[in-house]
């Protein structure tokens, strides 16, 4: 047993007790926010600033022409609702929505399980599934209206081969709206992809042998193993390819520019025409606004719905 000497005792220092047995607190320290500032100022900038600029822009009727804006209060806000073009391109966009977000997601849950059953081909389909992501939306547009084209287009060139009649894909009504959800889901359905992988990889193996020990065969596992485990990635998958579709524009305007008769022209584009076509920003900032909110409510239900499976 080893005693200290009184020089040791005196070297020791001695720190007050402080009240209750806590540790004294060390000052507040800012150093943090210089980090986040780079990020708050362009946050304020880019997104903040022309969101609030918009909604000022709704309540008057601002224009590309040159003319001094007026406030007009709620005017614009209540042309929109009663305005015919709003309602169709909104229940176009709707209709988009509805098409495309199904195939997306399961298409994109097909090609990780293939992915993750073919370990030997597994580098060449993730090559295959996920390259057509990375084009530019106006490289895709050409390949596909090529694709659709009548007399030279593969479609309509197999159909003749097979002696059944062309299909106008891009200017019948009938078939417009399901050709521009076709090109979406070849385009983008890598990206879904790339999630479900994600989260299929991060499944333990030792999950599935078990399963098999028990005498669970492949679809079963699939059903009582893999889907459930794999939920709060369909949930993230839906609302990300929700909020994508409702804000279809591109794709749609470079294959049909909203033909024919306005049949697949989606919201979005409306507020393109009415904004720098028609030179009305104010009126188009209304619209976008409304749409907006149609966007917000959209994914608040979608959150709630999966919230409750969770719970």
């Amino acid at each position: 047993m080893t005693t200290r000497t009184s020089t040791e005792d005196a070297r020791a220092p001695s720190l007050p007790e402080p009240p209750g047995g806590t540790a004294p607190r060390r000052p507040a320290s800012w150093t943090g926010l210089w980090f986040v500032l780079p990020f708050v100022a362009c946050y304020a900038l880019f997104l903040v600033w022309p969101t609030l600029t918009g909604l000022g822009y709704s309540l008057t009727d601002q224009s590309l022409s040159g003319a001094p804006a007026g406030f007009v209060g709620l005017a614009n806000w209540q042309e929109a609702l009663a305005d015919p073009n709003v309602w169709s391109s909104l229940r176009n966009t709707l209709v988009f929505t509805a098409l495309s977000v199904p195939p997306l997601v399961l298409v994109g849950l097909g090609m990780a399980l293939l992915t993750d059953r073919a370990r030997r081909l597994g580098w060449f389909l993730r090559f295959a599934f996920f390259a057509p992501f990375v084009l530019p939306v106006a490289v895709v547009t050409l390949i596909w209206v090529w694709i659709y084209q009548p007399g030279i287009g593969l479609i309509n060139g197999t159909l003749a081969a097979l002696g059944l009649g062309e299909v106008n894909w891009l200017t019948d009504e009938r078939f417009a709206m399901l050709s521009v959800v076709a090109t979406t889901t070849w385009w983008t359905a890598g990206f879904n992809y790339l999630l479900y992988l994600a989260a299929l990889q991060g499944i333990p193996r030792e999950v599935h042998e078990a399963a098999a020990l028990d005498g669970a065969g492949s679809w079963q596992r699939l059903r009582g193993v893999t889907l459930p485990l794999l939920r709060r990635t369909t949930a993230l998958v839906l609302v990300l390819q929700l909020v994508a579709s409702l804000k279809v524009f591109d794709q749609m305007y470079l294959m049909t520019i909203g033909l024919p008769d306005a049949a697949t022209r989606p919201i979005i584009q409306y507020v393109y025409e009415s904004g720098f076509t028609g030179f009305r920003i104010g009126y188009a900032s209304a619209v976008s606004y409304l749409f907006f909110a149609v966007v917000i409510v959209a994914s608040i239900v979608q959150f709630r719905l999966f919230s409750r499976k969770e719970d």
